[in-house]
């Protein structure tokens, strides 16, 4: 009885914990940062924090677990909702979108100091951030498999060039320290995937080339019209 009430004491306090290691590694930057500052910021005595987190890097490890997930369980709760895997791709993007935005914090500790972390790779933390990108690729997957986008995409190259847009925008945003204002490049960045991706095509263009008297004019389907003795617009 009294370890499930450690238990639950403890669950009420990890995410206080993160948050609190959140600001202070965001203000401090975390190899500045001290498990001391964190305390306070936190409320809590630095034992408590050993206690749940072995050191100052699991504590950083931690935080995409934490974080992440909170994004993640949102978007498995709305996804069966959203019909069509090109609104379904939307709306995992402008999660991705704006959790990086609203949490600045978390995005430039993810962005400048996790990603470059080869032990970030076998902890709990890294394994939700697959878990995130899994959506991602398990809906360009079923719009291949549904007829909604082309058969003949490679859904690992669409992933990457979905999460290596978002990181580089947000990547520019951290090291000129936000001063400049992001854009929302969700509708710009759907626009270009869903013309690159989508089975359906646009009216197929028209040249209208004027070659002389007499000789008629050469559309793009390549048949002879007569002459209409103008230059059509292309």
């Amino acid at each position: 009885m009294e370890e499930k009430k450690k238990k639950k004491r403890g669950a009420n306090k990890i995410p206080v914990i993160i948050d609190a290691a959140l600001k202070v590694f965001g203000e401090k930057g975390y190899y500045n940062a001290t498990i001391s500052e964190i305390a306070r910021q936190a409320k809590v005595s630095e034992a408590t924090i050993y206690e749940y987190f072995g050191s100052k890097e699991d504590l950083l490890f931690a935080i995409p677990e934490e974080i992440t997930s909170r994004g993640v369980e949102f978007l498995e709760a709305i996804l069966p909702f959203v019909s069509g895997a090109e609104n379904r791709l939307r709306a995992v993007i402008y999660g991705y979108y704006a959790l990086y935005r609203d949490n600045p914090d978390y995005s430039a500790l993810v962005l400048l100091d996790l990603k470059h972390n080869r032990k970030f790779m076998s902890t709990e933390g890294y394994h939700m951030v697959r878990r995130a990108a899994g959506l991602l690729m398990g809906i360009i997957q079923e719009g291949i498999e549904s007829g909604e986008f082309r058969e003949d995409l490679d859904p690992r190259l669409v992933r990457s060039v979905v999460l290596g847009t978002i990181e580089h925008i947000f990547f520019r945003w951290h090291l000129l320290e936000r001063k400049e204002e992001l854009p929302d490049f969700v509708d710009p960045l759907m626009d270009i995937l869903v013309r690159g991706m989508s089975k359906r095509r646009g009216e197929p263009l028209q040249i209208h080339l004027h070659l002389g008297e007499g000789i008629g004019e050469i559309t793009s389907a390549g048949k002879a019209q007569k002459n209409r003795g103008n230059v059509s617009e292309v």
